[in-house]
């Protein structure tokens, strides 16, 4: 049983002596506890950029860059880099708002409200790069097929042509592709935030019952 839960007991218990006391004291804990979680979100959010930074300059080489521009997909990378940095950029500031406004929070109502806000911008966090890996996925498979060394070296497309079944089992191998890709890049996310966003929820429940 952890110290938040002893509070608790012993302020029901407690029969009008110090009732605002130990109100106080469970509801510095619970603010306590909330401002870490923000807190780790937003260290979270910044470690992750920097891993993901240094796998883009790890890989990004020489070799790299002319493999793109022969897919006709430099201009794209360059724009995906700049749009992609530039939005995780403005959600780690949003990360560091939230945990701002939790920390100069001096009432119970404010700090719920503060919670709602910071599990909506994780939850937007995480669509935008579920929506976002789907969309660089796509194009970058439809480039790499279009442009690949034996779809451009064909004379006869013809003969290469796919029949209606071939279609169907091509098309679904990619939307399963596709769907495992994105389910392991969500549960990968939710380990990650959901422990955090849990505690957080069990936070803001445990204040609702202060307000009761």
């Amino acid at each position: 049983m952890d110290e938040l839960e002893l509070l608790k007991k012993d302020w029901k218990k407690q029969e009008g002596n110090y009732p605002r006391l130990s109100y106080d004291q469970i509801y510095n804990m619970l603010w306590k506890k909330s401002s870490s979680i923000v807190k780790w979100i937003f260290v979270i959010s910044i470690l992750e950029f920097l891993f993901w930074a240094l796998i883009t300059i790890f890989f990004a080489d020489n070799d790299y860059w002319k493999e793109m521009e022969r897919l006709h997909l430099k201009e794209f990378t360059i724009a995906a880099y700049i749009v992609s940095y530039g939005i995780t950029f403005f959600f780690i500031y949003l990360f560091y708002r939230n945990y701002q406004r939790i920390s100069a929070t001096d009432d119970s109502s404010t700090l719920m409200k503060n919670i709602l806000k910071t599990r909506k911008t994780v939850k937007c966090y995480i669509a935008y790069i579920l929506i976002s890996t789907a969309v660089t996925t796509l194009v970058y498979t439809y480039f790499a097929f279009y442009y690949h060394p034996y779809t451009v070296q064909v004379d006869d497309v013809s003969k290469y042509t796919f029949t209606f079944t071939q279609w169907a089992i091509f098309i679904g191998v990619m939307a399963l592709f596709f769907g495992m890709l994105l389910g392991l890049i969500w549960l990968f996310y939710r380990v990650i935030y959901g422990i955090l966003l849990k505690r957080l929820n069990r936070n803001y429940k445990e204040l609702k019952k202060l307000e009761m």
